[in-house]
This record gives structure tokens, sequence and C-alpha cells, in this order.
């Protein structure tokens, strides 16, 4: 008996392809459901299901990234509400789908394909290069590995500081100053490199210099001379904003 898991972080989806699943394929039995990318990925490792049905956009972790940790161990259907482009592009890279809401005829041709698939015994394709294909052709970039922890010296002390307690960075020529609300270190990594390492959403980049917590700016003010300068929460120390990056706060 053919098994399968079920991922979407919508409960009527999963409610409705599992109710066409039961019509269109009565022998195939659905083991467990997940809300999101990572309980998919560790359902498969419980269960070890011949076939994952997988939404493409849900929490924690993408249909797609899900499908990439599970690599060769299960077949991977992804559940998509895209429109024709995206479905060639499944297509072309001979992916099996479901169009949601599940359509019975459509579903029907899917598990016609699948049961090919199983009645062949072929193994699972290794898909990292075609998921790759798949999120830039759809627009679903892979999340990049961003910095989550800072390792700092104070004094004679090593320190792991969270990078969301810290409200900013500055080098000099030798050291960059960690400042966090209640106090600093220093590292000897430079700004230029920090900049590629940590998540540009949270740290913009100013100065040269200067990386500072976007969260953490309470306001940007001029000075006598012209100079923008941002104010941190909590600090009264202001820092210097270069022309190259004041159009960071034109809205402002």
């Amino acid at each position: 008996m053919p098994t399968a898991i079920i991922a979407d972080d919508e409960r009527l989806m999963r409610d409705q392809l599992k109710s066409r699943l039961e019509q269109v394929w009565p022998e195939l039995e659905i083991l467990d459901e997940a809300k999101n990318g990572e309980e998919a990925v560790a359902l498969v490792e419980t269960h070890k299901p011949d076939l994952a049905f997988l939404d493409i956009r849900m929490p924690v972790k993408t249909g797609l990234e899900a499908a990439k940790d599970i690599g060769s161990k299960a077949h991977i259907v992804f559940i998509t509400a895209y429109d024709q482009y995206a479905i060639q592009a499944f297509d072309h890279g001979a992916v099996d789908y479901v169009l949601k809401p599940a359509d019975v005829e459509r579903l029907t041709r899917t598990v016609e394909r699948l049961k090919a698939r199983l009645t062949a015994q072929s193994q699972p394709n290794d898909m990292s290069i075609m998921l790759s294909q798949l999120a830039k052709q759809m627009g679903i970039a892979p999340k990049p590995d961003y910095l989550q922890w800072i390792q700092a010296s104070i004094g004679q002390e090593l320190r792991l500081i969270p990078v969301e307690e810290i409200l900013f960075f500055q080098s000099d020529e030798k050291y960059t100053r960690v400042q966090t609300a209640t106090y600093e270190a220093l590292i000897r990594k430079p700004v230029r490199d920090l900049a590629d390492e940590l998540d540009p959403a949270l740290f913009w980049q100013i100065h040269r210099s200067t990386l500072v917590n976007a969260k953490a700016i309470s306001g940007v003010v001029r000075d006598l001379r012209g100079r923008h300068l941002v104010q941190i929460k909590g600090l009264t120390e202001k820092l210097e904003v270069s022309r190259s990056f004041v159009h960071l706060f034109k809205q402002m």
C-alpha cells in the first residue's frame, strides 16, 4: 500500500486534498499531516513515506526548502496555486504537482504519473539543481544564512552576542566596536566584511565604517554643517551618515 504525508499551512487545503485523494486513489494511506516545511521534513524522517505532498509557500520552511532537505527520501509532489507560467516550469522540470484547490480531473492525471513511478520502483530524484531553478523561475529566493551571533572580546572575556541585541558596529583602523544597549565589545572583522554576512534588512550601512541596527534608530537630524546624524535609542551618541547612504532616510 503506497503511503504519503501532506504539508500545507491551511487546514482546509489539507482536508480538501486528503478528500480528493481518497476519491481518486483510495489505496493511498495518508500517514500524517504537517503545517509547515520543517514539520514535513520531520514527518518524512519518522514515517518514511513513499510520497510527500508539499505546499510551495509555508512558514518556517517553504515547500522548496523542505524538498531540498527531504532529498531522495520520498517522491515529492508540490501543491501550488501558481499561474500557467509557473506550471510550465514544473512540467519542463518533470516535477509532479497538484494545482490548488485540488481538481479531481487534474489530480487524477498526477496520480497516474505517481502510480507509474511507484510501480516501476524508480528511486526519488535528486532535485537540488531543479529546486534552485524552480525557486529562481518562481521568484522564491533561498534564504541566505546570515550571522546570528557575534563572538567578541570584552577585556579578557570572550562573549557570544546575539546580533539582534547589537545597536551598531563601527570600525577604526584596527578593530570594530560592537555596541549593545548595556556594553561595548571589540572584534577584528571590518565593517566591509560584516556587511556581507549580516541581514541587510536588519543592519543598514550608513557609512563605510558603520553598520546600524534599523530597529535601534530613533530618528535622523542634521547638524549645523548639514551632516545627517542617526540617533540611537537609549544612547546620546549620534552616528554620521555619509552622502552615499543618505538616500536610506529620504522617507524619514
